[in-house]
C-alpha cells in the first residue's frame, strides 16, 4: 500500500484565481492553524477496527491519524472508512493498519487559516517540521475559526474606518447607504443606525454620488453644510469591473480657509511693516542670531553709502574686511547678548552713531538684532558727551590698569595705592620686609611687587607655607641634604629652598608657624648669609632676599615665649601692615568687576550682577577677605541662573560677629572691654568649636583662651 503525504500549500497565485473566478474570496488573517487545532488522539498500524470505532464514537470525532513504531504518520482512518467496512462485514478485530487511508494530506501549525478554507477535506492531522502529530483540525473547525478571523478584520476595518479624521459614506448600486462613518456623523449631524439602508437623498447633501454610479467617473468638488466648507472626492465601486457602488470622502476645509484669510492678512501687516521701515528716515538694518542681513532701509544705504545689493549679498564681516567700517554693532550686541551703541566711522567719511537691539526668543536665544543708524552730524550734543565719557573712562582704566599687578590684583583705595607705592619702592633696596595682615588680604601680591620691581626680578622668587610643610620635612626642605643623609635620601642629594633661591627672593608665608628649632637655624642664615645641608659638614653661601608675612601678631607670640626676639628683629626690619577689605570697602567695587570679567572669560558667560546685590556685598565685612570674595563670584558665576546675578550667596549671620554693647552711667571702660571681650570669644568659640581654632584665629595662645573661656564662664566643651 502506497504512502504518499501531500502537504496543503495555497499560494498567492491559487488564492487569485479563485478571487478571479469568482468562486471564493480569501481573507488573509493572522489566525493560524495552532490557534484552532485540537489535541490528536492516535493509533498504530496493529490497533483493531473496533479500537478505531470506540475513538470515534466516544469522543465524537470523524477521524484518527494511524502513527507506526516511530510515531510518524503512515495513515487515517476516517468515521466514513468504519462505516464502509463494517457494512462489507469486515471483522472488528481486523488491523488498521490493512484498510487505513495511506494518501493523507497535511498541514502545519503555522499555515493561515485563509488557506484551509479554499480546499474541502473534512480531517487534516497538523505535522510539525520534525514530522510529529501535534493536532488535527476537521472542516468545521475550519470554517469556524475562519469566519471568526472575517468578523475580527470587519471590526477592525470599522475602527480604522470610524478613526478616520475626515468623513466617508458610501452607497450600494442601488443609492441606498451602507455605511457613515464616526466623523460624517459628526459633521452631517445623523446617526448611521437612523441612515443605513436609506435613500441617499435623505441626508439633505449635494453629495453627487448618484452622478457616479450613473457615469462611473471620479469627481471632486465643494460644498457649505452650516456654515462650513467642505471639500469632497467621489470615487465608484468596483467588482470585476461591475460597478457595486459609490464612496465619498469629504473633509472640513473652514480652519484652512481661516488660515488662507490669516495669511492674506499677514501679508499685509508685512506690506504695511515694509513701508513704514522705508518712510524711516534713520536707517535700520535687521540680521538674524548669526549676523546674516535680512533687511535694510534706503536710508541706511543713503546713509552709510553701501548699496543694498552689497549689503544684502554677504555676511557682515565682508563688509568689515572690505573696509566699509572698522567694527560692528551687530557682532558686538551678539557677544555680549545686550543693547550696544556705538559710533561708527564709515568708508565715505561719514561718522554714524548706531544702536543695535538683540531681540531674543522664549528660549533666550537670539533670533533677530535691529540696528538703528543715526548721521551723528545730528547729534553733536550726544556726540560731545559721548567723548567725554570715553575720555573719563580712559582715564579710569589707566589708573586701575596703573595698578594691576600680573592680572592677580586691582588697587584702587588710597590705603593700597599707598601701600604699592611703598611695595614698588622697597624693591629697589634689598631689606628685609615683614608683611602682617589678616588672612586673604593679598599679602603675596605684596611680596611679588617688592621682586617684581627688584634688582632680583629675573630670578626665582621661591614662596613656601611654613604652615603647610610637616615638621619633620620643614629642615629638609629648606636646607636640603647631603647624599646619603638618611634612609630614602637621593642619592645624589638635594638642594633645599633656600639654595635654589639663591640671587633671588625667598617668600616665607605663615612664617609665624616655624618651630623654635627652626626660628633658631633661619635666623643663622639671616645671619651668616649661609646654609649647610643636612648631612653635610661644608657650609654654601648664599645670596636672598627675604620677604616674610604673617596673619599672627609676631610681637605677641614673643611676649609669650613662641618666637624668638632676636629673629623677630631680624624680620621686622621694614613691617608692612596689609589692610582688611572692610577697611578700603570703596575697593569692592572695582574687585567684583574685575573677577567678573575673569571668570565670564574663563567660563564663557556674559554674567552681571545688580545693584541690589552688589549692595549687599559692599555691607558685608569679609572675614576672608580678596581671597573669599574671589572665591565668592566665582560661585556666583558658574551657579547662577540666567545672565544678571541677584543673590549674593553670603553666608548667614551665623558666620558674622555682631557685638552690641549698652552703655550707661554705671556702665565704664574696663567693663565694657571685658564685655567685648567675651562676646569675641564667645563668638568664635560657637563658630569654630575648639579653643585651639579659637586661639589660632584670635593670634593668642590656646591657654590664654581657656584662661579668659574660664573666667568669663564660657564653656568650650571641651
Amino acid at each position: 500500500m502506497s504512502k504518499t503525504f501531500e502537504k496543503i500549500e495555497l499560494g498567492e497565485s491559487i488564492a487569485g484565481e479563485l478571487m478571479d473566478s469568482g468562486t471564493t474570496i480569501i481573507v488573509k488573517s493572522s489566525l493560524k492553524v495552532r490557534d484552532f487545532m485540537r489535541q490528536p488522539l492516535t493509533l498504530t498500524v496493529k490497533n483493531t477496527l473496533q479500537d478505531g470505532l470506540d475513538i470515534i464514537i466516544d469522543h465524537r470525532i470523524d477521524g484518527v491519524p494511524i502513527l507506526d513504531d516511530r510515531g510518524a504518520l503512515v495513515g487515517l482512518v476516517t468515521k466514513t472508512l468504519v462505516l464502509r467496512e463494517l457494512a462489507k462485514g469486515t471483522p472488528v478485530n481486523r488491523p488498521v493498519g490493512e484498510m487505513m487511508i495511506t494518501n493523507v494530506a497535511i498541514t502545519d501549525p503555522d499555515e493561515d487559516v485563509s488557506t484551509l478554507i479554499a480546499i474541502s477535506v473534512a480531517n487534516l492531522p497538523v505535522v510539525d517540521k520534525d514530522g510529529a502529530v501535534v493536532g488535527i483540525v476537521t472542516l468545521s473547525d475550519t470554517i469556524r475559526a475562519y469566519f471568526s478571523s472575517v468578523l475580527k478584520l470587519e471590526q477592525e476595518l470599522n475602527t480604522i474606518i470610524n478613526s478616520m479624521h475626515n468623513g466617508l459614506i458610501s452607497v450600494n448600486e442601488e443609492g441606498l447607504l451602507v455605511l457613515i462613518n464616526s466623523a460624517a456623523e459628526s459633521m452631517l449631524g445623523v446617526s448611521s443606525d437612523q441612515v443605513k439602508g436609506k435613500p441617499l437623498s435623505i441626508l439633505n447633501i449635494e453629495t453627487k454620488l448618484m452622478d457616479v454610479l450613473n457615469t462611473g467617473g471620479q469627481t471632486s468638488g465643494k460644498f457649505i453644510l452650516n456654515g462650513k466648507s467642505f471639500i469632497s472626492n467621489r470615487t465608484p465601486i468596483k467588482s470585476n469591473g461591475r460597478i457595486i457602488g459609490a464612496v465619498a470622502v469629504f473633509q472640513d476645509i473652514s480652519e484652512l480657509e481661516m488660515i488662507s484669510e490669516e495669511l492674506d492678512y499677514t501679508k499685509r501687516m508685512k506690506e504695511e511693516l515694509d513701508a513704514i521701515i522705508e518712510s524711516s528716515f534713520d536707517g535700520i538694518f535687521v540680521s538674524d542670531g548669526n549676523g546674516k542681513p535680512l533687511r535694510v532701509n534706503e536710508a541706511y544705504s543713503r546713509i552709510t553709502g553701501i548699496p543694498h545689493e552689497m549689503i544684502m549679498g554677504q555676511p557682515i564681516e565682508g563688509l568689515i574686511n572690505q573696509g566699509f567700517f572698522k567694527e560692528s554693532a551687530t557682532l558686538t550686541a551678539l557677544e555680549r547678548r545686550e543693547r550696544v551703541t556705538i559710533s561708527q566711522e564709515i568708508q565715505n567719511g561719514n561718522t554714524i552713531l548706531v544702536t543695535s537691539n538683540p531681540v531674543f526668543d522664549e528660549y533666550g536665544n537670539i533670533v533677530r538684532v535691529v540696528n538703528n543708524a543715526r548721521d551723528i552730524s545730528e547729534l553733536d550734543r550726544l556726540r560731545d558727551k559721548l567723548v567725554q565719557a570715553q575720555t573719563l573712562s580712559q582715564h579710569f582704566q589707566e589708573e586701575l590698569n596703573k595698578y594691576k599687578i600680573k592680572d592677580d590684583y586691582v588697587i584702587h583705595s588710597q590705603k593700597m595705592k599707598d601701600l604699592m607705592s611703598l611695595s614698588m619702592r622697597l624693591g629697589q633696596v634689598n631689606t628685609t620686609v615683614l608683611i602682617q595682615g589678616e588672612s586673604g588680604v593679598g599679602k603675596e601680591i605684596i611680596a611679588r611687587t617688592i621682586h617684581g620691581y627688584s634688582h632680583r626680578n629675573d630670578k626665582p622668587m621661591i614662596s613656601i607655607n611654613c604652615a603647610a610643610i610637616p615638621e619633620s620635612l620643614l629642615e629638609s626642605e629648606l636646607f636640603g641634604y647631603a647624599p646619603g643623609a638618611f634612609t630614602g635620601a637621593k642619592k645624589q642629594g638635594n638642594a633645599g629652598i633656600l639654595e635654589i633661591a639663591h640671587e633671588g627672593t625667598l617668600f616665607l608665608d605663615e612664617v609665624g608657624e616655624l618651630p623654635l628649632n627652626m626660628q633658631s637655624k633661619l635666623l643663622r642664615v639671616l645671619q651668616q648669609r649661609e646654609i649647610t645641608r643636612i648631612g653635610s659638614t661644608e657650609p654654601i653661601k648664599i645670596n636672598v632676599r627675604l620677604i616674610a608675612a604673617t596673619n599672627r601678631d609676631l610681637w605677641e607670640m614673643v611676649l609669650r615665649k613662641e618666637f624668638r626676639r632676636d629673629l623677630f628683629y631680624r624680620l621686622n626690619v621694614v613691617p608692612i601692615m596689609v589692610p582688611p577689605l572692610r577697611e578700603r570697602r570703596e575697593e569692592i567695587p572695582f574687585l567684583i568687576a574685575f573677577f567678573l570679567k575673569r571668570f565670564n572669560e574663563k567660563y564663557g558667560f556674559s554674567k552681571r550682577i545688580d545693584d541690589k546685590t552688589i549692595g549687599i556685598l559692599l555691607d558685608y565685612d569679609w572675614p576672608g577677605n580678596v581671597r573669599e570674595l574671589e572665591n565668592l563670584i566665582e560661585r556666583l558665576v558658574v551657579t547662577s541662573v540666567g545672565n544678571t546675578i541677584r543673590e549674593a550667596g553670603l553666608p548667614g549671620a551665623e558666620h558674622q560677629t555682631s557685638i552690641s554693647i549698652k552703655l550707661d552711667k554705671s556702665f565704664n571702660l574696663k567693663d565694657a572691654v571685658a564685655e567685648l571681650e567675651r562676646e569675641l570669644i564667645q563668638d568664635a568659640v560657637n563658630r569654630l568649636g575648639s579653643s585651639r581654632k579659637v586661639a589660632k584665629v584670635m593670634g593668642v595662645s590656646q591657654p590664654t583662651i581657656v584662661r579668659k573661656a574660664a573666667r568669663y564662664g564660657i564653656n568650650l566643651g571641651e
